[in-house]
């Protein structure tokens, strides 16, 4: 009877989610094609806010897919991870945004004049960049994309830390001091810095999967960057407020408002963000491993005041430095 009961309680579960997921893809793909023809049509605040609505459109299709799916990959089940990502996405992304103030790579154009509006965008369009981008490498992964992949076991990746470490240290250094010609580094730069950390203290780690001899979450991060590249790319281009890049040397040949060769960092940007992340969830985890009670909700205010802080005192400096122009 318990057998019983158990089995009726899975097949209501798949049941629901399966209606839950269904309905969510059709919503989401409504809701990209009524924004998409009213961009083109240049009313707001579609035609301003389009990217927001692309990629908030393309993230649910693809957690409501795999929910459909009933794949343990799907976030949607897991709650606090799922909503965690958000303010995480933020915090990496404005990382490059303070890089960027004396880069000069990119710049915003006709932004939303009203603050609160403007930097309500700003904090909707940076929440998608870590979401998209493990969305899509899941997707891949449930596809099954390299699923045969692999390599020879990487021996003592410890004797690789202080190497990387250095590595790391001058990708963030000479873009700082000579921007003009290495930028390209701050794409590369903490996937060297924080991967001998997350394996030192056993979080997710890349450098683990090639101890194992499994370059697989590898390949497909690098492929996940460069299809959420391109979609960033084309759904950028067709918005009211967008972004152009000032890149030197290499501006040439655009493929709608990116540089042919810049498209060559959207893959490592993507295996660079998978190191963020993994770091920010070490962190909360040994946070919650050796704190507890009021010493933990303590830890998670001051975090949280100095988050916001950050947020907002990057936001006023993109204001300042980054945006170009903008519209009523």
């Amino acid at each position: 009877m318990v057998e019983q009961n158990q089995a009726e309680c899975l097949m209501n579960r798949l049941r629901h989610d399966t209606w839950i997921g269904c309905l969510s893809m059709v919503a989401a793909a409504l809701v990209f094609l009524i924004a998409t023809k009213k961009m083109l049509m240049r009313e707001e605040p579609f035609y301003s806010w389009y990217y927001c609505f692309a990629w908030w459109s393309y993230i649910v299709s693809i957690e409501s897919f795999l929910l459909c799916r009933h794949s343990s990959l799907s976030l949607i089940g897991s709650r606090e991870r799922f909503i965690l990502q958000f303010p995480m996405s933020v915090t990496v992304w404005l990382i490059f945004e303070v890089l960027n103030f004396r880069l000069n790579n990119w710049e915003y154009l006709e932004i939303v004049v009203h603050r609160a509006w403007r930097w309500l965008g700003y904090g909707i369009s940076f929440a998608t960049v870590l979401p998209g981008i493990f969305a899509t490498q899941r997707l891949l992964d449930h596809l099954g994309v390299a699923s045969r992949i692999s390599c020879p076991p990487l021996s003592t990746p410890e004797r690789l830390y202080l190497p990387f470490l250095a590595a790391g240290s001058l990708m963030l250094l000479f873009p700082v001091v000579w921007p003009r010609f290495f930028f390209p580094f701050v794409w590369l730069a903490f996937i060297f810095l924080l991967e001998p950390i997350n394996h030192r203290f056993r979080g997710v780690s890349l450098l683990r999967d090639l101890q194992n001899g499994s370059p697989r979450q590898m390949v497909l991060l690098l492929i996940a960057g460069s299809v959420c590249g391109f979609l960033w790319e084309i759904w950028n281009y067709w918005a009211g407020s967008k972004w152009c890049y000032t890149i030197p040397f290499f501006g040439f040949l655009k493929i709608f408002e990116m540089p042919l060769l810049g498209f060559l960092g959207f893959p490592p940007f993507a295996v660079e963000c998978y190191a963020m992340a993994s770091s920010l969830y070490l962190l909360r985890d040994r946070m919650e491993k050796n704190l507890c009670g009021s010493r933990l909700t303590m830890a998670w205010v001051a975090l949280g005041v100095m988050a916001v802080s950050f947020h907002l005192l990057v936001f006023w400096g993109i204001d300042h430095f980054t945006v170009v122009s903008f519209r009523m």
